[in-house]
C-alpha cells in the first residue's frame, strides 16, 4: 500500500501508544467541567418535565397535572404506548439542546426507537415545536391537556413516531432502519449533524448490522455527520437483548473492529456530565474529521465517534409492584402498570410516580414550563429539532434535462438501460448535490455504467473512489441501499434504486412502511412533499435464464399495486424511448412511489420519441401520457373493428405479443387483430379505484366493449386479474404471466415455459376469436394445434443445440 493510504485513524495525543488491551481503546474523558451547577440544574428539569409529560400521556385522560390525587376515572380505558425508552430519549434529546444553543450546530435528531414517541412529543411540547404546526398543542395548561390525554386515543396521536411528529424523517413501526435513514440524511448537507438513538434490541436486526459501515460511503469533505447512539438498556419486550449481554470489552472490540471511537456513557450517579462532555467530545472529533478533508488533507479511514449509553430500561418509573421488578427489566418496556384504573396498589403506586417528578415545580399555574426548563432550548426556530427544515419543508426539484434529444429511432434496436444510463449521467452532473443513485453492486450488470463515466462511486475505503465526489452508492445491502434512499429523500432531495428484479423484494416491508409515512406526511399542514422513491428493475425474469430459477421474481410489482393508490405507479415501458419519457417524469414527480420494469438487453424500438413523449400533445400517439394506446402498425386496419385483441405489459412479453400479430397476420390474415400496449399499469383498474384508471368508456375505446381480449403481463396473473377486478365484462378476458416455471434455459424457453409466448398467444386468439368471426372458426382447432407444434418444435431445437432459433428475436413483420 502507498504510504499516503496508511490508515490514519484520528491520531492520539501520543501515536507510539499501543494499547495494552482492547478496554484502552475506549474514550476516556474528565467530565467534571462538562457543565456548570446552572445548566445541570436546567437539565435536570427538562428531563423531569419530559419524564412526567410522558408517563402521564401514557396512562392519564384527566386530572394531567395531578392537582389531587387520582382517582380509576383519571385514567385512560386502554392503555398503550411504550415507557422503557423514553427516559433515554430524553435525556439525549434534552443533551442534543444544550449542545445546539452552545455550539450552534444544526443537528437532527433520528429515533431507532420509534415506539418511544410519547418521550419525544414530550420534547416538542416544551421547546414549543408541536404548537408551531398545530396551534391546539399550545405551550399552556390547555394545550399540555390535550397532548397528554389525546395521546393513543382515536384523533389523538399514534403510538409510535410517524409524520405527524415534527422533526421525524423516519418511520417507527418497523424496527431497524434508523441508522441507515440517518447516513443518506447528512448525504450533501455537509453542515447537517445526525443524531441517531439505536436501541440495542433494534441492533439485533440485520439491516442495523449492516448499517454500522454507512460512514464508509459518507466524504467529510461533502456531507455532514452522523453520531450514532446505542441506547443499551438491557431488555427487549420480554427478554434481554445481545447488546445487553455483552461487557464493555466485548462492545469495545465490535465497535472498534467496525472502525469507530467508542466512548461509554454509564456513569448513573453523574448521567448528565458524562453525556455533556461524550456529546462535546464527539462533536468535536466530527469538526476535526470534517476540517481535515475539506482543507485538502483528509484522513484516511478516519474512525467516527460513537456513544455507548447504558441507562435502566425505565429509568425513574416504579421499582417494583407485585413482588416483581419493574425498572430495569422488560417489565417497564410498554406499560409499567397495566391494571392501575382496577387495582388500587397499581394506582397508588402511579400515585407516587407521577408525584416523584414535582410537576408542580415544573411548570408554573397556567401550565407554562418553568424559565430554567426553556433555558436549554435553542432561541432560533430552524435550530430546534422539531422544526429542521430538512426534516419539514425542503424539497429541491431536480434540473431534469429533455430526454428527446436523447431518444433513439425507431425500428432500431437498444438496450432501454444502457439509452437510460445515458440520460441518468446528465442528470448527475446538472444536479451534482442533489441527485445520488443507491445500487446493490449491479449498475454495471445493468447496462446502467454510463453513470459512472464522469462521477463515480462514492465509498471512502476504496483508494479509487474516495474524495472525488461519487454520486453512486453501490454495496450489496439491499436495506441499506433503501435506508440511505429514504433519509436522502426525505430531506428534499432526489434518487433512484435501480435492482435486479427478483431481489427488490427484500426491502418489501421498508418501502412499504416508507409508503405510510408518505401517506401521513401528506395529510399534515406543514411538510410540503418529497420527492418520490424511484425504483427501476431490470435484469428481468424474462432475461435471466442464465443465472436460473433464483433470479426469476417479479413480485415487486404487487407489492407495489397493495399501496395506497394516491402514491402508488408502476410502469412498463416497452423500449429505450418509453424507458426515456418514463424516467424523466418520475424524476420530477413527488410523493409516489415509482417502479420503473425494463430490460438491459437491446429489444426493439417500437415508438419514435415524439410517439413515446410523456409530455408531448403535439403527435399522433403520445403513448407515455395516455399509459396505453392501440398499436396501429401491428394491427389489422389500424385496430378497427378487431375480433381480438392482443394486450403487451412489459418488454419481452410485448415483443411476443408483436410476433403473435404477425404470425396471425401471416397464417390467417382474414383474423382481425387489434395490438394494445400498456405501459402504465395503473390505468387498467376500475375506474374510481386509483387517480389514473380509465374510465369505462376510455377503457371500452382501448379494449372493445365485448371482444376477447388477452394480457401477456410481464407480473404475476393474479396481480393483473385481481387490479382489473370491477371492469365489466371480465369472462371474455384472459391472462399470461410468469408461472413460476423457469431454470437456466434460453430467453425464448423461458416465455414457452411460462405460456406467455407467440405460439401460446395465437392458439388462444384463434380460439376466441371464431365467436366473432365464423371464418376463424372453421380454422381456429387446426390452426392452434398448428401453433403448439411450432412451439413444442422450438422447445426440442432449444433443448438440441442449447440456443433459441436463430430468427427468433429478429423483429416481426407485417407484409
Amino acid at each position: 500500500m502507498p504510504a499516503e493510504e496508511v490508515a490514519q485513524p484520528n491520531p492520539p495525543a501520543d501515536p507510539s501508544h499501543i494499547p495494552e488491551s482492547i478496554l484502552d481503546l475506549r474514550v476516556q474523558l474528565n467530565i467534571c467541567d462538562a457543565l456548570t451547577d446552572e445548566e445541570r440544574v436546567c437539565i435536570q428539569k427538562f428531563r423531569n418535565a419530559a419524564d412526567y409529560i410522558a408517563a402521564a400521556m401514557i396512562f392519564l385522560k384527566g386530572n394531567t397535572l395531578i392537582e389531587r390525587r387520582l382517582v380509576p376515572e383519571d385514567i385512560k380505558n386502554r392503555l398503550l404506548g411504550h415507557w422503557g425508552t423514553c427516559p433515554g430519549l430524553v435525556l439525549v434529546y434534552a443533551h442534543l439542546n444544550r449542545l445546539i444553543r452552545k455550539t450552534d450546530c444544526d443537528a437532527l435528531y433520528v429515533v431507532g426507537p420509534g415506539h418511544g414517541a410519547p418521550g419525544i412529543l414530550a420534547c416538542l411540547w416544551l421547546e414549543n415545536s408541536l404548537s408551531a404546526y398545530m396551534p391546539e398543542y399550545s405551550q399552556d395548561k390547555a394545550g399540555l391537556t390535550k397532548l397528554i390525554s389525546g395521546f393513543s386515543v382515536p384523533g389523538g396521536f399514534p403510538s409510535h413516531i410517524n409524520a405527524q411528529t415534527p422533526g421525524s424523517i423516519h418511520e417507527g413501526g418497523e424496527l431497524g432502519y434508523a441508522l441507515d435513514v440517518s447516513f443518506g440524511a447528512v448525504m450533501d448537507h455537509p453542515d447537517l449533524v445526525v443524531a441517531c438513538v439505536v436501541g440495542d434490541g433494534e441492533a439485533e436486526t440485520g439491516p442495523t448490522a449492516t448499517a454500522w459501515h454507512g460512514y464508509k460511503y459518507i466524504d467529510p469533505a461533502e456531507s455532514g455527520a452522523v453520531l450514532p447512539i446505542v441506547h443499551a438498556n438491557g431488555f427487549k419486550i420480554s427478554e434481554r437483548t445481545i447488546y445487553g449481554t455483552m461487557d464493555d470489552k466485548e462492545l469495545t472490540a465490535l465497535f472498534t473492529g467496525y472502525g469507530y471511537l467508542v466512548r461509554f456513557v454509564e456513569d448513573l450517579d453523574n448521567i448528565d456530565l458524562d453525556l455533556a462532555a461524550s456529546m462535546e467530545w464527539a462533536l468535536n472529533e466530527i469538526r476535526n474529521i470534517q476540517k481535515a478533508a475539506r482543507s485538502g488533507k483528509p484522513i484516511v479511514k478516519p474512525r467516527w465517534p460513537v456513544l455507548i449509553l447504558r441507562t435502566p430500561k425505565g429509568w425513574g418509573g416504579p421499582k417494583c409492584i407485585h413482588g416483581k421488578f419493574i425498572e430495569g427489566s422488560f417489565r417497564s418496556h410498554q406499560v409499567p402498570l397495566p391494571k392501575c384504573k382496577e387495582d388500587p396498589e397499581e394506582l397508588s403506586a402511579l400515585q407516587g410516580w407521577l408525584s416523584s417528578y414535582h410537576p408542580e415545580q415544573l411548570f408554573d399555574k397556567d401550565g407554562v414550563p418553568i424559565p430554567e426548563i426553556l433555558s436549554i432550548v435553542p432561541k432560533t426556530r430552524n435550530k430546534k429539532l422539531g422544526q429542521r427544515k430538512e426534516a419539514n419543508a425542503n424539497y429541491r426539484c431536480l434540473d431534469v434535462p429533455d430526454w428527446t434529444k436523447m431518444g433513439v429511432s425507431r425500428d432500431s434496436q437498444h438496450s432501454s438501460m444502457k439509452v437510460v444510463g445515458e440520460f441518468l449521467h446528465d442528470v448527475i452532473e446538472r444536479n451534482p448535490t442533489t441527485f445520488r443513485m443507491f445500487c446493490p453492486d449491479e449498475l454495471e450488470s445493468n447496462k446502467l455504467d454510463a453513470v459512472l463515466r464522469d462521477s463515480g462511486r462514492n465509498f471512502q475505503w476504496d483508494v479509487a473512489s474516495r474524495a472525488k465526489g461519487g454520486r453512486i452508492i453501490e454495496l450489496l445491502s439491499e436495506h441499506t441501499c433503501q435506508g440511505m434512499l429514504q433519509g436522502y429523500t426525505l430531506t428534499g432531495r432526489t434518487g433512484l434504486f435501480p435492482s435486479y428484479e427478483a431481489f427488490l423484494g427484500i426491502v418489501h416491508t421498508m418501502m412499504v412502511q416508507y409508503s405510510k409515512f408518505v401517506k401521513m406526511a401528506n395529510e399534515t399542514s406543514w411538510r410540503h412533499g418529497f420527492g418520490s422513491l424511484n425504483y427501476v428493475e431490470t435484469s428481468t425474469w424474462a432475461r435471466q435464464e442464465h443465472n436460473g430459477f433464483s433470479h426469476q421474481n417479479p413480485s415487486f410489482i404487487g407489492a407495489i399495486l397493495n399501496l395506497k393508490p394516491a402514491l402508488a405507479r408502476v410502469y412498463l415501458p416497452p423500449d429505450a424511448n418509453c424507458f426515456l419519457s418514463t424516467m424523466a417524469h418520475c424524476l420530477r414527480a413527488k410523493n409516489y412511489i415509482n417502479l420503473m420494469v425494463g430490460s438491459k438487453q437491446p429489444t426493439p424500438v417500437w415508438l419514435s420519441p415524439e410517439e413515446a413523449d410523456l409530455l408531448s400533445y403535439s403527435s399522433g400517439l403520445q403513448h407515455c401520457i395516455a399509459g396505453a394506446s392501440v398499436w396501429k402498425f401491428a394491427s389489422v386496419d389500424g385496430g378497427v373493428d378487431p375480433d381480438v385483441v392482443l394486450v403487451g405489459i412489459g418488454v419481452e412479453v410485448t415483443f411476443e405479443v408483436i410476433a403473435a400479430a404477425a404470425l396471425l397476420h401471416k397464417h390467417i390474415p382474414e383474423l382481425r387483430v387489434r395490438v394494445v400496449n400498456v405501459t402504465d399499469l395503473m390505468i387498467l383498474g376500475a375506474h374510481g379505484t386509483h387517480p389514473h384508471a380509465l374510465s369505462d368508456l376510455d377503457f371500452k375505446s382501448l379494449f372493445t366493449e365485448d371482444r376477447p381480449v388477452h394480457f401477456n403481463y410481464h407480473g404475476y396473473a393474479i396481480e393483473l386479474k385481481g387490479w382489473l377486478f370491477g371492469r365489466p365484462n371480465l369472462h371474455r378476458v384472459s391472462i399470461e404471466g410468469y408461472r413460476e416455471e423457469g431454470t437456466t434455459t434460453s430467453p425464448f424457453d423461458m416465455m414457452l415455459a411460462n405460456h406467455t409466448s407467440r405460439y401460446h398467444l395465437a392458439a388462444s386468439a384463434v380460439r376466441s376469436a371464431g365467436v366473432h368471426n365464423a371464418r376463424v372458426q372453421v380454422r381456429s382447432h387446426e390452426l392452434a394445434t398448428l401453433f403448439m407444434h411450432m412451439a413444442s418444435d422450438d422447445k426440442k431445437y432449444i433443448y438440441k443445440h442449447g440456443k433459441d432459433p436463430e430468427d427468433t428475436f429478429d423483429t416481426p413483420t407485417f407484409v
